[in-house]
């Protein structure tokens, strides 16, 4: 077995194994980051940015909200079922993070909301290409790792952790084995927990959240993350915390990013007995949606709109612009349906019925049919008496051809599993302090209540970067105490 000594080891290198570990090197620690996979950044790769409250950016563009406004919108939105404390230390430190990672060369574009109504704490990441969207953060892990490396944190990939070290109730270092299968010992003082949580575990899923894989939830899989780290940590007397997903809403499989948006418009959206079962207008707040959608027959629900919306679409335009794909109209929706069809899609549904449509879906025919007719009722008064729909999101459902795609629940990944206080060290059933142990990111992220604090957005992955700050700066801190 091969022995490696560190001050504190860090267990993942993924946006909090990476903070923790810069944060604990620029702490005075010796620090060797374990990464089971073959590059650095995790999850963080896939993102656009964290949030941040109070930072320069938000100062310089005149955004108001301060750290006190957004704890309290946080606490509100929660209903205070989540640790006060730890949000508090979170959304305090978010600014300075902002600071923190900008000094290190990461550039941000600007400070937005995810939909209307949202706070604007997002803090958009300025990738190599110039353009901000979806894997923009990848520029801001490649940063963080070359800083980590400068710091001299020795980042071994490919060398998956197995098994937490205890000793005489103080943590003591971590065993796992490096590329070639060959066992390793690292040998340390303290060690962070920052492993990404279970979103490609399916097992787990379905054990400590209930939903299915592939059945009645298509959530987003980042590869390796399995919940290794909070295995190991319950394997060490870590308390468990409530396990859930980070839900939203999605139509499930591959397609072109543009199909998508056109069937992500606030049009009629009806369940499987055919029925509205929420406001379309809200659809833009995806945990919303999520949440709506999950509690319907299969967790299943589908967008319908006709052939005049659809050349509304086309002409005039979205009524929703999304900050991730910022389509203004579609540009030609029969071509992209045809290729989605040529691909072998199969969850949009094109016919020149209500009938067939219904036969397609497997929607109730006729409450699809009875639905229509109210909602066309609703349309022509301008008002929606039942979700109070906003009346320029009223277009009646009339002109064939008729179409529809299917949705069910969907998920950035896992939250929580590990129990910790908001200095991020990890508690024991007891609710005592496991000295030496720390856990960052989502492994440990339950201050969400049972939604995603979307109203805030940047949330998970400021999450996860302050908090593997704390543990980085607090276990720094730790080795020094005990010599």
């Amino acid at each position: 077995m091969s022995n490696l000594e560190a001050d504190i080891v860090v267990i993942a290198a993924g946006a909090s194994g990476l903070a923790a570990a810069i944060a604990a090197a620029e702490g005075g620690a010796k620090v060797i980051s374990l990464e089971k996979g073959s590059t650095t950044g995790g999850a963080g790769n896939m993102g656009m940015g964290p949030l941040g409250v109070e930072s320069r950016l938000q100062n310089e563009k005149g955004i108001a909200i301060t750290r006190d406004e957004a704890f309290q919108i946080f606490m509100d939105y929660t209903h205070w079922r989540v640790d006060a404390r730890l949000v508090r230390a979170y959304i305090d430190k978010s600014a300075t993070t902002i600071d923190w990672l900008e000094k290190m060369g990461v550039e941000f574009i600007d400070a937005k909301a995810y939909f209307p109504g949202g706070q604007l704490t997002w803090h958009l990441v300025k990738p190599t290409t110039g353009k901000p969207g979806p894997m923009a953060s990848g520029t801001m892990m490649k940063i963080m790792t070359d800083r980590a490396k400068e710091l001299g944190v020795k980042i071994l990939l490919q060398n998956p952790a197995q098994k937490i070290l205890k000793q005489g109730g103080r943590i003591t270092g971590v065993q796992g084995e490096d590329r070639s299968g060959n066992p390793v010992q690292a040998n340390a003082k303290a060690v962070i927990i920052a492993t990404g949580g279970f979103g490609d575990n399916p097992e787990m899923i379905k054990k400590y959240t209930g939903y299915e894989w592939g059945k009645d939830l298509f959530s987003f899989r980042i590869p390796g993350l399995a919940g290794d780290g909070i295995k190991m940590a319950w394997e060490v007397s870590a308390a468990p915390t409530d396990m859930n997903m980070e839900l939203i809403y999605m139509m499930p499989g591959e397609f072109d990013p543009a199909l998508g948006e056109t069937f992500r418009q606030p049009h009629l959206l009806v369940n499987l007995l055919g029925e509205r079962f929420m406001n379309e207008g809200i659809m833009p707040n995806t945990t919303f949606t999520g949440n709506a959608i999950a509690r319907q027959k299969d967790k299943t629900a589908f967008l319908i709109f006709d052939e005049n919306i659809k050349n509304h679409m086309e002409t005039v335009g979205y009524d929703e612009k999304s900050v991730v794909f910022p389509f203004t109209k579609v540009e030609n929706l029969d071509a992209l349906i045809k290729d989605a069809f040529d691909k072998g899609y199969k969850d949009v549904f094109v016919t020149d019925t209500l009938d067939e449509l219904s036969t397609k879906t497997g929607i109730n025919a006729d409450n699809l049919k009875k639905t229509v007719e109210e909602y066309n009722g609703f349309c022509e008064k301008g008002f929606d008496p039942v979700f109070n729909k906003k009346q320029e999101l009223l277009r009646p459902i009339k002109t064939p051809k008729f179409y529809a795609a299917k949705f069910f629940p969907s998920a950035y990944g896992s939250l929580g599993g590990i129990k910790i206080n908001h200095k991020t060290e990890v508690l024991d059933k007891n609710w005592k302090v496991i000295p030496g142990l720390y856990a960052a990111g989502t492994d440990a992220c339950t201050i969400y209540g049972d939604s995603y604090v979307f109203v805030l957005p940047g949330n998970t992955m400021g999450f996860a970067l302050n908090t593997g700050r704390i543990a980085g700066e607090n276990a720094a801190a730790y080795i020094k105490t005990i010599g």
